[in-house]
């Protein structure tokens, strides 16, 4: 593999230099991680954040994969016999995997076909021939005749012009430049149509708005064409692509027409459409199909990465005692109580809503936690009987003038975690509402630390997410949670397995490991104690690290994101102050006196020092931002109580590329269109507003048979 090759390609695409993208594809090499890398190589990645070192690994592994197919396309062109150097050069040059097929293709081993069937009759020497178009004053019958053979087939002068005309149509097909001209022709000039199949064009579905639907095709955005193919896998849709076939059979017939006295220009004309209309046109359409699609899925991954970024990294309530209630009507209320760490006290069934309406009892047993505990907070999941709970207990507070608050909060995904392995696995003598109730009060008090015990496509936060590449998905994803806990940062002596398990370096089998060393030690005392862990060796521990803390360490560096490599720095620069190193922390009077050029050498250099001298200022601190929440209208309850021009307050919930739907307080989600989210222009709907964001909206219009809410943000 030639990684020169590879680097080279990596530094023009990304328009980086290019030691930087050495330097990291080296790290990658020697098995860093992104996080690790963005953060604690600096000085050899050049400052490249984090998206650029993301960027260079995907690049990398495209490189990769484009460089093994390259070598299989060699050896099989090699083995006919049909490598030339200049073929080998023009293919070991190639960077695009498209490009590489279209040169493959006339070698690529063929299933029958019309032309290897006329190739298989002898008819090889009469197409290259007319396609040579040069006339030696013969007839046709005259040039054709010798071709006649009823033993393979070829029982007339039409027949051997027929295949003669089949192997040519497919060599025209096969030609690099005509389909690279053509594929390129179809996806800057083509319109994606699509129509109702016959037996849907009179029904009414979700699809209605592509029953008669033409755009260009470079112009129609990734949710439109994910719904065009949802709509044909369902037989609802069927889809095509219009081009001016005029214009491309023209062009065809220029690359390959030479002079209009040939005896066989006519013929020819008629190989040209038949390549055209059966060969190129068939195969580029779906293959510019697919390529369309690819990129609809790329974006729509995008999107559902970036909206579960922002539900990972939403504002803790930190350390607070929180009772979570999981809403039901013919099932109860579930009641569970977790103290301020998390971990949970007790449980109780309310049933204050119909049928029951045991609303005294209700009351007595969450005023009986509240006092208990002395409980600030109760997280309301905003499910079935989610509104009427909340009014409950919200007069509740009010009655008995209590300080607690309540704040409802997304419960998709609970149910998923409420029967996963990891929750039989910390709660195996609770019932799975117990867990879900748990699981509610947790995501209020750390989204991320809960968030990452669930299956990401189960949070409710994506756009066609089971419609589009499910590896693909499912790395971005991980790439996504792996990114926001190491931004975060892990408290080692609380952390879950499942948390751990994304920290840098450390996979599911060595977080297992950590937490059962920490039952055994009861906590880890020091960053140090990580090395006695099973199979946590020293280029995991190099990599998780920084990424852990350790809130009263021996070490008081052990609770920043100064790794431990650079403590000797730390302890010198202490020394140079006369300051103790537990002193320095946080003291800004000493810190502001530090010359951190004293301090460079070859290995951390500008960048890793103003990386300590910030952490050591604020040590530990959670960039996420500050926790608040809003409170619904009590008078709104069901989209029946929504009136045209009706302002609310609502929680964004989801964004997609046509818009933000917004938890109202109805049960169900309102959208705001792309066209409604600013009084300016808006591209990108992530460019204004974001999934946990709090916005005032107005309402616009209400479908109550199809539960469908217009909003318009009111700025």
């Amino acid at each position: 593999m030639n990684i020169d090759f590879i680097i080279d390609n990596i530094v023009n695409d990304l328009k980086l230099k290019k030691t930087p993208v050495k330097n990291t594809i080296d790290l990658f090499e020697g098995g860093a991680t992104i996080p690790f890398i963005s953060r604690y190589r600096k000085e050899m990645t050049g400052d490249l954040d984090e998206i650029n070192v993301r960027l260079i690994s995907e690049k990398l592994e495209y490189y990769k994969v484009l460089e093994a197919r390259k070598e299989t396309v060699i050896n099989t062109i090699n083995e006919q016999g049909k490598l030339t150097p200049e073929l080998e050069q023009k293919i070991s040059a190639c960077t695009d995997k498209t490009v590489l097929e279209d040169i493959y293709l006339p070698y690529k081993p063929k299933k029958s076909t019309k032309g290897t069937k006329a190739k298989e009759k002898g008819l090889e020497p009469l197409a290259d021939f007319i396609f040579k178009q040069e006339n030696n004053g013969k007839t046709k019958e005259e040039i054709v005749s010798v071709f006649i053979d009823p033993a393979k087939g070829v029982a007339s002068c039409e027949e051997a012009v027929s295949g003669a005309l089949d192997i040519i149509a497919e060599n025209i097909a096969d030609n690099e430049n005509i389909r690279s001209w053509i594929r390129n022709t179809i996806q800057t000039t083509g319109k994606i149509t699509s129509k109702a199949r016959k037996e849907w064009a009179e029904k009414e579905s979700k699809y209605k708005s592509y029953y008669n639907f033409s755009e260009l095709l470079k112009d129609s955005p990734s949710h439109r064409m994910l719904a065009i193919r949802r709509g044909t896998k369902e037989e609802v849709l069927s889809w095509n692509i219009e081009v001016n076939e005029d214009e491309i059979i023209n062009f065809i017939e220029l690359k390959v027409l030479k002079q209009q006295d040939f005896i066989f220009y006519t013929d020819l004309k008629k190989a040209i459409r038949n390549s055209f209309k059966r060969n190129l046109f068939l195969s580029l359409e779906l293959e510019v199909f697919n390529l369309r699609m690819e990129e609809s899925e790329k974006e729509a991954i995008n999107v559902f990465s970036r909206n579960l970024k922002n539900l990972l990294l939403a504002p803790p309530a930190g350390n607070k005692v929180i009772i979570g209630v999981d809403p039901g009507f013919r099932t109860g209320c579930k009641v569970a109580v977790i103290d301020s760490n998390g971990d949970f006290k007790e449980y109780a069934a309310i049933f204050p809503h119909e049928p029951h309406n045991k609303k005294d009892a209700a009351e007595k047993t969450l005023l009986g936690f509240i006092s208990k505990y002395n409980a600030e907070i109760i997280s309301m999941g905003n499910g079935t009987a989610s509104k009427e709970t909340d009014i409950f207990v919200r007069d509740i507070i009010k009655k008995n003038k209590l300080k607690a608050r309540s704040v409802v909060v997304s419960e998709a995904g609970a149910s998923v975690y409420s029967a996963s392995p990891a929750a039989s696995a910390e709660f195996p003598e609770l019932d799975v509402t117990v867990r879900g109730a748990i699981s509610i009060s947790r995501r209020l008090q750390d989204p991320l630390a809960e968030l990452v015990k669930i299956d990401p496509k189960a949070i409710g936060v994506g756009q066609y997410q089971h419609d589009v590449d499910q590896n693909g998905l499912k790395t971005s994803l991980d790439l996504t949670v792996e990114s926001c806990v190491n931004y975060v940062g892990v408290e080692l002596n609380t952390a879950s397995v499942e948390l751990l398990s994304y920290v840098s370096g450390i996979n599911k089998g060595i977080a297992k490991n950590i937490v059962s060393y920490r039952s055994e030690k009861n906590m880890f005392k020091t960053r140090e104690e990580l090395k006695n862990v099973s199979k946590l060796g020293a280029k995991a521990f190099e990599q998780c690290a920084g990424f852990l803390r350790i809130r009263n360490s021996v070490n008081p560096l052990d609770n920043s994101a100064i790794h431990p490599e650079t403590y000797w720095i730390v302890e010198k620069m202490a020394k140079d102050e006369n300051v103790p190193l537990d002193k320095i922390i946080g003291n800004d009077k000493a810190i502001s006196k530090i010359n951190i050029k004293k301090y460079v050498t070859p290995e951390f250099g500008i960048p890793t020092l103003n990386d300590i001298l910030n952490e050591l200022k604020k040590p530990g601190i959670d960039p996420r931002k500050e926790f608040n929440s809003i409170e619904f209208s009590s008078e709104i309850n069901e989209i029946s109580d929504l009136k045209t021009d009706m302002q609310l307050t609502g929680i964004v919930t989801n964004v997609t590329n046509f818009g933000a739907f917004v938890d109202i307080g109805v049960h169900q989600d309102g959208l705001i269109h792309i066209s409604k989210l600013s009084n300016r222009f808006v591209k990108n709907p992530h460019d204004v507003v974001s999934v946990g964001d709090t916005v005032n909206v107005k309402v616009l219009a209400v479908d109550a048979v199809l539960k469908r809410i217009s909003l318009e943000r009111v700025q």
